[in-house]
């Protein structure tokens, strides 16, 4: 496909806005419309707006349909993109440009249209909005402001094309696009309600009196200034100047992303000592303020413009590139309380950098405004988390002139830098991708129980909504259909789940693990109470399963549950394998395994204990058929040191548990390791009497511990000490002796290798204990003839579980090496099904059931203090809706089509750019705009691409050339003779009959 933008004429675009809100009551995808209540508006460059929010200048506002979606949702400030002398093919962008997972990155700055290009979509933009504020009812349409955005040196700026685009700008009357503009609506007037010939022919042409510059990096002050004082004395300009962080100087940026978490970024100096300095700034403003005083003009400066940061980890394919969103909010807002500072207030302040919901109350509430954003809205929601913003800052007082309150932004200073927002997580996230990719039809999914999300596949949505209704037993019986213990995977399940959860765009993932435990105590009893128990299957195969803990357990459950006899041997006294004996009951109580024990035992299920199992050949002796191995990774890594021992991590663990009130290791324990079971080493260290300091000894950082992040804060949180970058050599009179280490380069896991420095340190130890992982004891199965392999796992049929010998099967850590809890009962699942067909999809519900709007309508919004929300209320139930492609695309390049009352997402080619954007929250490992079904507007664009989709030759008789499964061919779907996979001749029929709008150039 072509990154080559095609603008869609002024025609053809109010067609489009008319026939899909006639249809379905929506305007480019976006179903809330913003009404402003009453008049009330703010004033600026002698004109009004009714909110003092809207778009920055990048893609929100680089085409008409943009700006559209922009106003629909509560924008009233548009900074358009900015404009320069280098423009269209001729503009250098490598794609994909955007990447706005976390904090964003961008290697794109101005608009990639033609400038002639971008003036008329501004234009038509502008025309449109006059329309929809009148015929939709949606305020007044002379409230709201365009603000031009132009770079970035003078001589391009004084270039007649530029020039040009200033000065019409100013007045488009006498331009072609203008007159194509009032023609255009003139001949819709019997589609219009409220917009008349005399309201047309009434539309201001001044389409912008105001001008926003940014400029290079490295661009001297002078050089800045005259530009300014062309715009403003020449060009008679209300104008802001885009300002950057780098006015801070580099030690305080570079301090400040450290402290943040943020050190990953990569940037040097050199930034810094070239850009304008802070000193050289304010008397340069002060100059340009008294001329902008003279001239009876505006000004101030727009914070921030940009922070360059290096590619250093793959983020976008060029060298360097571009940070925003909440990264960048604690270096912008400590620029805009230096320069208030030294304007004591006088300064206005046009505000973007890591602007959103969170943030723009206080912003606006400090004396900042107009508040522009990006970042947030390339995320889930998109352009309708603007309607919630309108929402928020449209209650507040407006201001009559410009004041920044120095004491509000002195402390939004403060708290930029100890809110949580703004500090990245110690742990870097995984990818939230599911390893399927996207199908070209029917592709919603709920990531969170997709691969890599739940390994047995709960349906997570269904029983988040149930808890949300408050029917807690049916969020019960979804759960333990497929989940035989509730208890525990509610309580210390790793949630992988939550690492897929699409909310985790919004304000954070849902507590997916504490909604199950929330219905599982809630409804266990009652669950207990309508349980039946299964009648026997006649001649059914008796099954042994080696190991009580989580693995055996629910296979005892699963094969009971299906009338099938089963026997679950456990060596151990207690049930429940290392939930039981060695996880720390302040992690998760004895209570709670047995709970679970007690439902699998209801079901017919077996257990005796105390003593190991029979042998194998007396399994077979007994008349069990089958037999599943559920052992677990019990054998320790032993930690060699020079000189001085440690003792075994699983050995503390049970001994602690046992008697958390016995201290024999000493005052000062050092645990070395970094992951769970260190984790929980140190904390059941800290309960211990007499313990003065339990210190972790890791040779990475946190960033890099394999612990799960819940786990490092635990720890963090029981005043455990971390003691990073630290290899321990020798244990000798109280004292372990570590070299201090340092990351190096990139392992092939991403974490940085550790380097020795050849410096010592020493750390007191009275006991040192090693947790430096488990594993499979391979020797056990060797000897009853199962093989294994050369890392001394059991060889297995990966469908099946069985081993090389027949009807015996190994689930769990002795399959997997040590996994987690939800990855076990996986493990049994598949094993149980290999016995006998398990029954566990009973519980599946249906999005037919589902209202679509109450889903579609959590949306964009975010959980706010002014509108809390329960966990399971936070569920955007992605199975039923999805669309995330269709939210975060600036140019809504991805729509919905509804073919036979089933939504279906279609690309289309001409709207798209390649910004990469979809692709980073697709929930699939895909890219929606190269792997959907894709609408070309031309054939020269159809034969420009790869993307499997069609181009309309003829509407009139259907006839069209597709592209499917790497053949092309060309025919009439009306004919009988059509070679495409089933349903794509319904999809490519319903946009011809009743999505013809979209067809039109």
């Amino acid at each position: 496909m072509s990154d080559i933008m095609r603008p869609i004429s002024i025609d053809a675009l109010l067609d489009w806005v008319m026939q899909e809100y006639k249809k379905s009551g929506t305007i480019f995808g976006v179903r809330k419309f913003f009404k402003p209540e009453g008049d009330k508006q703010i004033s600026l460059f002698n004109e009004k707006m009714e909110t003092p929010i809207g778009p920055a200048a990048g893609p929100h506002t680089q085409l008409a349909q943009n700006i559209v979606a922009s106003y629909l949702t509560g924008s009233r400030f548009f900074e358009l993109k900015t404009v320069q002398i280098l423009d269209g093919e001729d503009l250098p962008v490598a794609k994909p440009c955007i990447s706005a997972r976390d904090e964003g990155y961008n290697c794109e700055w101005s608009t990639e249209l033609r400038v002639p290009q971008a003036f008329e979509e501004y234009v038509k933009g502008w025309f449109v909005l006059k329309l929809l504020a009148r015929e939709f009812d949606l305020g007044d349409p002379d409230g709201f402001i365009f603000n031009m955005s132009v770079g970035y040196d003078l001589e391009g700026i004084k270039t007649p094309k530029i020039q040009k685009y200033i000065h019409e700008m100013q007045d488009a009357k006498a331009t072609p696009i203008w007159a194509e503009c009032v023609e255009a609506a003139k001949s819709r007037l019997n589609q219009f309600t409220r917009v008349d010939e005399d309201y047309i022919n009434h539309i201001s042409p001044k389409v912008s009196h105001s001008i926003t510059l940014s400029t290079l990096h490295g661009t001297l002050p002078h050089e800045i200034e005259q530009i300014a004082v062309h715009l403003l004395d020449e060009q008679k300009l209300n104008t802001f100047i885009k300002c950057n962080p780098t006015l801070l100087g580099y030690e305080y940026a570079r301090k400040t992303m450290d402290e943040l978490g943020f050190d990953y970024m990569e940037f040097d100096d050199h930034h810094f000592t070239e850009d304008l300095q802070f000193e050289d700034a304010v008397p340069m403003l002060q100059r340009l303020q008294d001329l902008a005083d003279k001239e009876q003009l505006n000004f101030g400066v727009k914070i921030t413009n940009t922070f360059p940061v290096d590619v250093g980890q793959d983020e976008l394919p060029s060298e360097e590139m571009y940070m925003s969103g909440r990264s960048l909010y604690p270096l912008s807002i400590m620029v805009a309380k230096r320069l208030s500072d030294a304007f004591h207030g006088e300064l206005q302040i046009s505000y973007s950098g890591g602007a959103d919901v969170f943030n723009m109350k206080d912003l606006f509430e400090a004396g900042i405004w107009p508040i522009t954003v990006a970042t947030t809205l390339l995320k889930p929601g998109g352009y309708q988390r603007l309607t919630q913003m309108a929402n928020v800052v449209s209650t507040l007082d407006y201001p009559t002139h410009v004041k920044v309150d120095l004491e509000k932004v002195s402390k939004l200073v403060e708290k930029s830098t100890e809110t949580a927002k703004y500090q990245k997580s110690i742990k870097l996230p995984g990818s939230p991708k599911i390893k399927e990719t996207v199908p070209l039809l029917s592709c919603y999914t709920a990531p969170c129980r997709g691969t890599g999300g739940c390994p047995i596949d709960q349906d997570i949505p269904a029983y988040l909504r149930y808890v949300e209704e408050g029917k807690y037993l049916d969020a019960l019986k979804v759960i333990v259909d497929k989940n035989p213990l509730p208890f525990i995977t509610g309580t210390i399940c790793a949630h992988p789940c939550e690492t897929k959860c699409t909310r985790q765009f919004y304000e954070g993932a849902i507590d997916i693990r504490g909604v199950k435990l929330e219905a599982a105590e809630h409804a266990y009893d009652e669950l207990l109470a309508s349980m039946v128990k299964p009648e026997p299957v006649t001649d059914a195969p008796k099954t042994a399963v080696v190991g009580g803990g989580p693995a055996g357990i629910s296979a005892g459950y699963l094969l009971a549950r299906e009338g099938f006899p089963v026997t679950v041997f456990e060596k151990d006294t207690t049930l429940g394998g290392v939930c039981s004996q060695v996880v720390p009951e302040f992690r998760i109580s004895m209570e709670s395994v047995q709970k679970d024990v007690e439902m699998a035992r209801f079901m017919g299920a077996e257990f005796k204990t105390g003593q190991a199992a029979p042998s194998l050949e007396d399994l077979r002796a007994q008349g069990y058929e089958k037999v599943i191995y559920a052992i677990g990774a019990w054998k320790h890594n032993n930690l060699k040191l020079e000189a001085g021992e440690a003792i075994n991590s699983l050995e503390f663990l049970v001994k602690t548990r046992q008697n958390t009130q016995e201290n024999p290791y000493g005052e000062n324990i050092v645990v070395i390791g970094g992951g769970n079971t260190a984790m929980d080493c140190a904390r059941a260290a800290k309960q211990l009497p007499g313990v003065k300091e339990v210190s972790l000894v890791y040779r990475r950082d946190k960033r890099n511990m394999p612990a799960d992040e819940e786990e490092l804060y635990l720890a963090l949180d029981d005043d455990v000490t971390f003691r990073e970058l630290l290899a321990p050599i020798k244990l000798v009179d109280g004292k372990l002796t570590c070299e201090v280490m340092k990351l190096g380069a990139r392992d092939a896991s991403g974490r940085k290798r550790p380097e020795p420095t050849g410096e010592f340190v020493e750390v007191k130890a009275d006991v040192v204990i090693s947790a430096i992982g488990e594993k499979v004891d391979d020797t056990f199965f060797n000897s009853v003839g199962i093989e294994t392999d050369n890392r001394g796992r059991v060889v297995v049929n990966p469908q099946t579980l069985e081993t090389n010998l027949k009807d015996v099967f190994v689930v769990g850590d002795a399959n997997l090496g040590p996994a987690t809890i939800v990855e076990a009962i996986a493990d049994s699942t598949k094993a149980c099904n290999a016995i006998v067909e398990v029954h566990n999809r009973n519980y599946e519900r249906a999005n037919l059931n589902i209202d679509t709007a109450s889903v579609r309508a959590k949306r964009g919004d975010m959980v706010i203090p002014e509108n809390p929300m329960s966990q399971a209320a936070r569920c955007l139930e992605c199975s039923t809706v999805c669309e995330s492609c269709v939210d975060v695309c600036p140019n809504r390049a991805n729509i919905v089509v509804m073919v036979h009352d089933e939504p279906q997402i279609m690309h289309v080619d001409r709207m798209c750019n390649e910004c990469g954007n979809c692709e980073t929250f697709c929930p699939y490992s895909s890219a929606p705009y190269k792997d959907k079904f894709t609408l070309f507007n031309s054939e020269e664009d159809f034969h420009d691409s790869t993307n499997e989709g069609f181009y309309v030759v003829d509407p009139s008789r259907k006839l069209v050339l597709v592209r499917n499964k790497g053949e092309e061919n060309t025919f009439s779907l009306i004919d009988g003779n059509v070679k495409v996979a089933n349903g794509l001749q319904d999809m490519m029929e319903t946009v011809i009959d009743d999505y013809a709008f979209v067809l039109a150039n």
